[in-house]
């Protein structure tokens, strides 16, 4: 038996193993969901806004049963996952009617957080068919919000924006944060990634997106820590040289870091396999480098 395993940066011990080998045996008659719900609990595995972790308690049972560490209850059933064919987001009519002018006539902008909200199949139906990738439904945590603005005595939708959990290993923002690994996968959740930016086309308002950029560099801390229970450090973002220049970035402040490979989190060949993009970034605080170096 190998002396530890290492599960989402948790490394598991051989006398842990033993302690689940225990529990499996006290709870004969138990699903695999009711055992990862028991060790959850046992290590007292809470995410920090208090949920319990039990998706990652499974994912190690699953992982340790694999490998033939322990041995988990047979499959019980197998639910049905409404994710598998998601079906796509449906056009929602609206007021196309182009909205232009300079940024001080749009009235205060409202910044509406639209995840489980009334809003959500909005902030999905225009994600859809008005980006050019289309909408892609975020895994794990994320935020997406709907931005409004008062044209002509209106409240209309003028841009939409999607936020989500930064990905584990980006060498161009890593060299610039300067964390060591211990410390990137302690702290890689007080990153967001700004996965979607959705100007609606027929808005047509000079200096709308790099305001928008602005205002939201300003609330989504704030946000997230309401959902999350902790705060954001640092945005970073993907842009597609060859089809932007990334304008409205620069101009909110938010800085190039360098570019990817172009080879994919689960590439094994080495070589470029996509498109390769240049990765911007913006610290939310001055003191981020501190707070992200910490072990």
């Amino acid at each position: 038996m190998a002396a530890e395993w290492r599960y989402r940066g948790r490394i598991v011990t051989a006398a842990e193993i033993v302690f689940i080998r225990e529990l499996i045996a006290a709870h004969p008659g138990d699903s695999r969901r009711k055992l990862s719900s028991i060790l959850c609990a046992a290590w007292d595995g809470k995410q920090a806004n208090g949920a319990p972790r039990d998706m990652v308690c499974r994912g190690l049972l699953l992982m340790l049963d694999r490998a033939g560490e322990i041995e988990l209850p047979p499959v019980r059933f197998t639910p049905h996952n409404p994710l598998v064919r998601r079906p796509r987001p449906q056009p929602v009519p609206l007021d196309e009617i182009p909205m232009t002018g300079p940024l001080r006539e749009m009235g205060p902008l409202q910044f509406q957080q639209a995840r489980r909200t009334a809003e959500e199949p909005l902030f999905n139906s225009l994600m859809e068919h008005h980006h050019y990738l289309g909408y892609e439904q975020p895994v794990g945590a994320h935020l997406k919000y709907l931005v409004w603005a008062r044209y002509e005595g209106q409240d209309r939708p003028a841009a939409c924006l999607a936020w989500s959990s930064a990905p584990r290993h980006l060498a161009s923002r890593d060299d610039f944060i300067g964390w060591s690994g211990e410390a990137r996968r302690r702290n890689i959740g007080f990153l967001a990634y700004n996965t979607r930016f959705l100007i609606l086309p027929w808005i047509r308002v000079p200096h709308l997106a790099s305001h928008i950029l602005g205002c939201m560099a300003r609330q989504l801390s704030e946000d997230w820590e309401r959902v999350y229970g902790h705060p954001i450090y640092f945005l970073e973002t993907f842009l597609d040289p060859a089809r932007f220049r990334g304008t409205c970035y620069r101009a909110a402040n938010w800085v190039v870091l360098g570019r990817t490979t172009g080879r994919g989190k689960d590439d094994h060949t080495h070589r470029p396999n996509r498109t390769i993009k240049e990765v911007l970034g913006l610290a939310l605080t001055r003191r981020f480098r501190e707070l992200l170096q910490q072990v």
